[in-house]
């Protein structure tokens, strides 16, 4: 009886050795299941953590692409205040050399009927001279 004892001992050892190889195994499995799944929420906290960027650096964006718009918007108004002030002071220019103008042409007819009367007036004069200067002659002879 002592060969059953050992073909017995000899089962119970196979079957303790399948029985720790299957617990290595279900070891193994387990482990590779919460690797896995430790993985798998690391790459879902990854992703979420891009998302999160994304729109942060998204809302970002979009808030420097509003205060460009705003300054250009801004820069443009101011640019075309300043060609409004310069066609304004250019057409102010041009109606102070008209007036200029005006005022010259003006000066110039006053002076130059001025210069007529004093002709004239020379003229009466000299006439009156010389028809008083006629008559004197006249008179003298």
């Amino acid at each position: 009886d002592a060969r059953a004892k050992l073909r017995q001992n000899n089962r119970e050892g196979k079957e303790r050795l399948r029985l720790a190889s299957i617990q290595e195994d279900q070891a193994l499995y387990q482990e590779r299941h919460e690797s896995s799944l430790a993985i798998r929420n690391t790459n879902e906290a990854n992703a979420e953590s891009r998302r999160k960027s994304f729109a942060f650096r998204n809302g970002d964006a979009r808030r420097i692409r509003q205060l460009h718009a705003e300054m250009e918007r801004e820069e443009m108004q101011a640019q075309h205040e300043s060609y409004e002030l310069k066609w304004a002071g250019e057409r102010d220019a041009e109606e102070y050399k008209k007036q200029l103008a005006r005022e010259r042409r003006e000066s110039l007819e006053l002076r130059n009927a001025n210069g007529r009367r004093i002709r004239e007036h020379e003229s009466n004069m000299m006439r009156d001279e010389q028809h008083n200067e006629h008559e004197s002659y006249e008179l003298k002879w």
